[in-house]
């Protein structure tokens, strides 16, 4: 928020929470597009807005939260890496706390957040679980469930434990991690896949969780989608069988 707000508060710094106006929403638009961002990042930056604006309405520090005009929301990015790509990208990855992310990250389908926030206390070696969401933290965190260790992972897990400085599974330099995406662009550079980013590994593990014919359900537990068919939506139609059978009735 406090980020997002550098961006806003030159619009909307000196506007009173009730006045703002759809006008505004859009000169702010224009100006950002201007700038060079993407219509993704000033949906999420209004978004921000609009949910500052509903709080202060809840706890009636404002009569009426108005409308927040925002660009319509893009369609996700539809990229993602085979698993021979994520192998070269680990190799190519020039710090060991990046390839352990990578490695993290493909194995529990966590967000990025999620992956740099986990701490040892949440990894049960001794029944191979991990739980990426913080039960001190009472945030509401999107897509944290709790998952299994696979093979890989345990014995990177394994590795990384025996040299850790900090509470943080993935460290660097004595201490936690803030961002990955450089070191993980730069990897991406090196085999071919600059499009490469945090995001995408979340991706690229969804989908071959049902290239493999895994059950949206199960898919979505996995992610720890609250709503099964945002899973439908985005992945169904990386299963194998998705809509084979009536395919195969209009066959002549």
């Amino acid at each position: 928020m406090g980020y997002t707000w550098k961006a806003l508060e030159p619009y909307f710094g000196s506007i009173e929470g009730e006045a703002v106006a759809v006008a505004d929403c859009r000169a702010y638009t224009e100006h950002r597009r201007k700038a060079g961002k993407k219509d993704g990042s000033i949906h999420t930056e209004l978004g921000h807005l609009r949910s500052v604006l509903v709080w202060a309405h809840r706890a009636r520090l404002i009569k009426h939260a108005p409308h927040i005009e925002r660009p319509s929301k893009p369609d996700p990015k539809e990229g993602y890496l085979t698993r021979s790509e994520v192998s070269r990208l680990i190799e190519a990855a020039n710090s060991p706390h990046i390839k352990l992310a990578i490695r993290l990250m493909i194995a529990t389908g966590a967000r990025n957040a999620a992956a740099l926030q986990l701490t040892w206390d949440r990894v049960d070696f001794k029944n191979r679980m991990i739980q990426l969401r913080n039960p001190f933290d009472k945030a509401r965190r999107k897509g944290r469930a709790t998952v299994p260790i696979n093979d890989s992972l345990l014995a990177a897990l394994e590795e990384a434990r025996k040299g850790a400085l900090t509470p943080y599974v993935v460290e660097w330099a004595g201490g936690s991690v803030t961002s990955i995406k450089k070191g993980i662009k730069t990897a991406g550079a090196a085999v071919g896949r600059p499009d490469a980013s945090p995001h995408m590994l979340r991706h690229s593990a969804a989908v071959w969780l049902a290239e493999d014919g895994h059950s949206m359900d199960e898919i979505a537990q996995f992610l720890g989608h609250e709503n099964s068919r945002i899973t439908f939506k985005t992945y169904a139609r990386y299963s194998p069988g998705y809509l084979r059978r009536l395919a195969s009735s209009l066959d002549v």
